[in-house]
Order: C-alpha cells, then structure tokens, then sequence
C-alpha cells in the first residue's frame, strides 16, 4: 500500500513501518521462524506482512498462502460455533451441560453450564491429560475423561484456563444440540468455514494443505505452560486420522484469519454471510470472569517476576480490560479489545473503539510468556502508528 492511502486511513507510514522491523528482528535473531500479519481499519487492509520461514530446517520459505496450525485460535473457531447455536435456541449460557450429556451429571458436576465453558470457570480439568492420541483427538474420548473426572474446582470459583478437554465437551454439546445429524467437523465446515469462504482453514490438515503446512516446530528449549515437544506433538495430532480437537486442531492461513476476525469486526457479518448477531457479539466481548486471575498464568507470573493481573475473559474471548497487563493486546488497546491467543505463535485481535482488526500467525514458537510480550509489542506499535 502506497503512502496516501496508508495516510487516508488514518497511519503514519513511518511508525507503522516499525511494525515489519520489529517482525524481521525477532526471525534474525531466531527468536521465532516466521510471521504473516494482516492489520486492517475498516475492512481495508493497512499492512500485509509475510516474512520469514514456512519450515526454518529446510529454507522453505513463508507465502502468503502457507497453512498454519492455529493452537489454541481453534477455540475461538468453537466458540462461534457454539454462540450460533445459543442464538438458534439450540443452546442456552445458563443450562447445565448435563442436560444434553446426562453422563457428565456426576461427581459434583451436574450445575457446570455452556457459560462456564466459554469463560474458562468449569473447573474441567485444564491440563492436557497423558493419554494416547487415540483419545486425545477424539471428542467422545475427551468427553468422556471430562465425565469420569471430578472437576478441579468449583464452576464459577476460579479461571483455570483448560487447554483441550473442556473444549472436546463443548464439541460433544455442539453435536449433541444439533441432534447428532453432523459431526462437529461437519457442523464448523458448514456453520463457518464455508460461509465465510475460508477454504484452506480444516480441521487436521487436509490432504490439499499438506504441501503447503508449517510444521509446528518449538524455537525455545527448556519448560514452559506447553513444554516444546509438548507442542510440536501438534504435528502427528493434527494428522491423526479422523482427528477432532476442538480446543487447538485446526489449520489456517493468514487470509482465511483474517475474513473469521474481520466477520466478528463487521458484528458478526461478511460478504453477505451472517454468522451471529451484533448484540450478541457485544455481550460476549464483554469482561464476565471480574477480577479473577487466569491460575494456569501462575508459573509465568513466577518465572518471569510478574504481578498477577485479570484473566479479562468474555464468553469465548479474551478481552484487553482496564488494567496495564503483559497481553495479549497492548497497553494502548482499547478497554473493549478483545481475541484469541495460541500457544506461542497465534493470535488475533478486533479493537471495536477503532475499527481495527489485527491478524497474526507465526512459525517457531516461543515460550507463552514471550510469545504474549511480542504480541503486546506488535499491538503497540500498531495504534502508535494511527494519528486520527
């Protein structure tokens, strides 16, 4: 984009060239393999950023097309899902999951509720459990763990941030409330993807992906909320076949992110293509877990000597709330800001107050605290850039 039209959005061209320089210096200083970003204002694309590595190993590099593992950004793909049900009177927030899956009423669970679930309070286990793949890419696998369990805290007490099981029971809720005609990837494929025209975004890498997926490759040794080869694990996960996990096995490109997040920016809306309803859009991206601090954050806050801030969570979405927290958003995001983040190497953000959308997939993951620190950085120095 030249520099008028770049200045008639509102940018100055300078600041915002700051944006691909701080991108190239983390990819020289291997701190991450590669980047695609789309920031735009509006709907219109202000910066289109493809730089990098598809897979450092071999020098394949980056494209405009290249697929992605989304991590954790596949729960927000759920969480639509799921919203578009409650908006069909399929699903109600309040209504205890037990009501479609009458075997998780046991051990204490009977009054978890979907709201629970989107907000990260159900007390579902949060860690990913030591259990074959078999299990761990199936839904009624995963739902059925949930089930055996009890939870690990009250529902409503505290934010424990649940990495995959608490998702595979919102799948399993999602094709239980559609009378089981569809499978979940069936359900996301026809509610979402295919709307939206996200045709290279599948669950597991389909087989016309192949040739052009990033591996999930860790660029930090060491420990971390998902160890490295913890998270390259992805790979074999989202190649299991007839793999479902809907807490983080989904695939993407930049172009197929940014039309989901410029659909939540239009009020859930795009190209014709309604997918939900201003008004619930505004309920959802607003904050609903208080003060309560995101415990599964704890071993950050330790590690890197941070003081413990909100979880500002919404009903599926983090939201960027009032106080100066590490991320994801930056510090000059709008309170309203809200997104998705993904283990090390994913994210996106819509700023309401502004019209902003910003789109972000990664290659090299970095350990999360890190990971969150660059996302701040890049957010920053994007609304640095605006002077209207």
């Amino acid at each position: 984009m030249n520099r008028e039209n770049i200045r008639q959005l509102g940018f100055d061209a300078d600041r915002l060239a700051r944006v691909t320089t701080a991108i190239k210096r983390e990819i020289e200083a291997e701190r991450c393999h590669g980047v695609a970003l789309i920031v735009a204002r509006g709907g219109k694309i202000v910066l289109d950023v493809v730089e990098g590595y598809a897979e450092r190993a071999t020098g394949r590099a980056l494209k405009p097309d290249s697929v992605f593992a989304t991590m954790s950004v596949a729960k927000q793909f759920t969480n639509v899902l799921a919203l578009s049900l409650v908006e069909r009177g399929l699903l109600r927030l309040h209504s205890p999951i037990a009501d479609l899956i009458p075997e998780f009423r046991v051990l204490g669970k009977e009054k978890v509720n979907l709201a629970h679930i989107l907000t990260h309070t159900s007390g579902i286990l949060g860690q990913i459990p030591p259990l074959p793949p078999e299990v761990v890419t199936s839904i009624a696998g995963l739902c059925g763990v949930a089930c055996a369990m009890p939870l690990e805290s009250q529902p409503g007490e505290r934010v424990n941030y649940s990495i995959l099981v608490a998702h595979s029971v919102l799948g399993a809720l999602c094709v239980r409330a559609d009378g089981g005609k569809r499978t979940y990837t069936q359900m996301i494929e026809q509610e979402l993807f295919e709307p939206l025209k996200m045709k290279d975004t599948s669950v597991g890498v389909r087989k016309d992906l192949l040739a052009r997926y990033c591996p999930v490759r860790a660029a930090w040794s060491g420990t971390g909320i998902i160890p490295p080869q913890a998270a390259e694990g992805m790979n074999m996960m989202l190649q299991f076949p007839g793999g479902e996990i809907p807490g983080g096995g989904c695939v993407t490109t930049i172009g197929d992110l940014h039309r989901f997040v410029e659909m939540l920016r239009g009020g859930g809306e795009l190209d014709g293509a309604r997918i939900l309803s201003p008004g619930t859009i505004d309920y959802v991206t607003r904050n609903h877990t208080g003060d309560l601090r995101n415990i599964l954050f704890d071993g950050m806050l330790t590690d890197r000597g941070w003081n413990p801030f909100p979880a500002y969570i919404g009903l599926g979405f983090f939201i960027r709330g009032e106080a100066i927290t590490p991320g994801p958003f930056g510090a000059f995001n709008s309170p309203r800001t809200y997104g998705g983040l993904g283990a090390g190497s994913t994210c996106f953000w819509v700023d309401p107050a502004r019209d902003l959308s910003f789109s972000f997939l990664s290659t090299g993951l970095m350990e999360d605290s890190h990971h969150i620190e660059r996302l701040s950085m890049l957010s920053d120095l994007v609304i640095a850039s605006m002077v209207r």
